[in-house]
């Protein structure tokens, strides 16, 4: 534990006040950003996107699954992996208890990857998640978006110095680096009014934090994510911790 500042209650209350004043204008900053997000112009997909799931294939206007509203969640689990990416793990086990609440309020919450529908559904039992996981393997779904890479736009960062926690990380999916980075994570949120699908919004890296419950806590708890210097990632699935 590094040193830290020692002071009486009277200084820290003191202290608290005035970072609840600006944890207060954050929130309601947030809360117009919400508003700005609501308010981005709707697009319709033109595009026939096909999926495999546990139903037989469906576009995209049946996975809405009766509700108005869809939240798509682009899970890093491409063709060659042997296992879903570790950090995407970490957030399914965020959106999993979600998926019920959110239906509540007109929301269907699924995961989409490339990899085949077999290696998706049987990787989702052994985590023990129940949102309905569909495979888009076969169509430019995450492509469309950003969110699939070719080996041509990755060339330069493959030639490059790879970060260490890429290596890791590729290799705790069971695929080479090549492998793991082909694939992006992402969420992308859709509409369905009067029999048309509207993409309303798509985010990425840490636009994706709100499905990071660990990370808004580790940021109240004294040493905050403490990830500064750390050569490879924390993160390990919920069944490896304590693993050698």
């Amino acid at each position: 534990m590094p040193e830290h500042r020692i002071g009486t209650q009277k200084d820290f209350e003191a202290a608290r006040e005035e970072l609840l004043a600006q944890e207060k204008e954050l929130t309601r900053r947030g809360d117009e950003l919400a508003r700005k997000r609501r308010e981005l112009p709707w697009v319709p997909v033109e595009k026939d996107y096909r999926f495999e799931t546990k139903g037989g294939t469906k576009s995209l206007a049946d996975l809405f699954d009766g509700c108005s509203q869809l939240l798509v969640y682009h899970f890093m689990f491409g063709p060659p992996y042997e296992a879903g990416c570790t950090v995407c793990s970490s957030i399914a086990d965020t959106l999993s208890p979600n998926v019920i609440h959110l239906r509540a309020r007109d929301v269907t919450l699924i995961c989409s990857s490339r990899a085949p529908l077999d290696k998706l559904l049987s990787y989702r039992e052994r985590m023990g998640w129940s949102f309905d996981w569909v495979s888009a393997g076969g169509s430019d779904f995450h492509r469309d978006l950003g969110f699939q890479y070719t080996e041509e736009e990755l060339r330069s960062f493959l030639e490059g110095d790879v970060p260490p926690t890429v290596s890791q990380m590729a290799q705790l999916s069971g695929t080479d680096v090549r492998g793991y980075v082909t694939e992006g994570p992402g969420m992308s949120a859709y509409a369905l009014l009067d029999g048309t699908v509207y993409r309303t919004y798509v985010t990425t890296a840490r636009g994706l934090e709100a499905a990071m419950a660990y990370y808004g806590l580790l940021d109240r708890a004294p040493l905050g994510r403490h990830e500064e210097g750390e050569q490879t990632h924390w993160l390990r699935r919920h069944d490896e911790y304590g693993k050698t």
